[in-house]
């Protein structure tokens, strides 16, 4: 099945997601399988991302990136997604961090990492979740105290993060954290230190998974790591809640294409499946129980995807987004999650079946409902917003 054709994409645009398209069908598909099934990291593949350009997406021309339309960068992580959910995801917090740096960042920090993050040699991760906390950013322990050190002012960063995607590959890691912990309101005390590896930065350990294999998810842990002054984000402390809040609106856009994605392939293989296979004489797509449920497959990936375009229309504007950013990535994540539900429902035996992809899309659907902030917080973000926009 062809790349969706979106009609505000410019022709440039339209060229990217097609090439990712085409590189997902000829070089990501045919391996995606035995790589997630070994866990293996993909290496080869993502050398390939950084040669189309992918890490660059979300950073200006004028720092050597392509600087296209949220909806571009949406629908190109919906191509990736569709091969195989591991790379979108590798590219997921990468993206966020480089486009938090633009927003935010410092001339020196903008000069110093978006060069390098828009070819691919440097690799970024953003460290948010903690294990005794998850969606309540307020609630973390990570600590960022101020010192003075021979080499200048900077902090000692002390506590632990988890589910962080590329810990071992980053070069750097966009760390939240509270530089004042008595600050009131919490989000007041909270910044964010573009943290490198370094003595006190410990990758502890790899996180196993249900799904979403190939790309490491780790624990880190800080003890005593030295962060120097100029690793804070804007030069400027308590500014990190309200900065990663808009961040998040581009992170959830990209689960919510992600989610797509991964809906889309399981539809596509799934239409495919329902033509090959016959039963009591006919192609089981001609059984009304199989065509109803296939009617419905397609029809929440398609409301999904147009969601998740409104929302990356709203960013553009340079609206606040978080409605539209939390309606499209709870509706595609659940819509994800019921799509590849009913791929191995049509697959019957087969769906079960470590040899066809629909177990796999079945295994990486429930990260997308808790990722990037649980769906039970997207609601909470929406009635609020909701209440905002029509209060009586």
């Amino acid at each position: 099945m062809a790349a969706p054709e979106i009609a505000d994409l410019d022709a440039d645009e339209r060229a990217i997601v097609s090439v990712t398209h085409d590189w997902v069908e000829t070089s990501v598909r045919p391996v995606a399988r035995d790589l997630e099934h070994s866990n293996t990291y993909p290496a080869e593949l993502i050398e390939a991302m950084k040669q189309l350009g992918v890490y660059g997406l979300a950073i200006p021309p004028a720092y050597g990136g392509s600087g296209v339309s949220t909806a571009c960068f949406a629908l190109v992580t919906e191509e990736l997604a569709r091969g195989w959910m591991s790379l979108a995801g590798a590219m997921g917090g990468h993206s966020v961090v480089a486009r938090l740096i633009t927003a935010y960042g410092t001339d020196a920090q903008k000069q110093s990492w978006l060069p390098r993050l828009a070819t691919g040699q440097a690799r970024a991760t953003m460290a948010l979740t903690e294990p005794g906390g998850g969606s309540d950013l307020q609630a973390i322990q990570t600590q960022a105290i101020q010192t003075q050190a021979a080499a200048g002012p900077g902090y000692r960063l002390d506590g632990v993060k988890t589910w962080i995607t590329n810990a071992r590959t980053a070069d750097v890691t966009a760390v939240l954290c509270k530089t004042d912990p008595e600050a009131v309101p919490a989000s007041h005390g909270i910044s964010i230190l573009l943290a490198e590896q370094g003595p006190g930065f410990t990758v502890s350990r790899d996180l196993p998974k249900l799904g979403y294999k190939g790309v490491e998810s780790c624990e880190i842990v800080f003890d005593g790591y030295q962060c120097p002054r100029d690793a804070l984000l804007g030069d400027e402390e308590g500014q990190g809640f309200r900065q990663m809040m808009g961040g998040l609106e581009f992170g959830r856009i990209q689960v919510a294409a992600r989610a797509v994605g991964v809906a889309r392939a399981a539809l596509e293989d799934s239409l495919r499946y329902a033509q090959q296979r016959e039963t009591f004489g006919q192609p089981i797509w001609r059984h009304q129980a199989v065509g109803h449920r296939l009617a419905d497959m397609a029809t929440r990936v398609d409301a999904a995807r147009l969601l998740t375009v409104r929302a990356a229309a709203s960013l553009d504007a340079g609206r606040r987004s978080d409605l539209e950013a939390g309606m499209a990535k709870l509706f595609a994540s659940e819509a994800c999650l019921q799509v590849t539900a009913d791929a191995i429902k049509v697959h019957g035996g087969y769906g079960f079946s470590a040899e066809f992809d629909v177990e796999r899309y079945y295994r990486d659907a429930p990260l997308m409902v808790v990722g990037e902030g649980t769906n039970d917080i997207q609601r909470n973000v929406i009635i609020r917003q909701l209440i905002d926009r029509y209060r009586a």
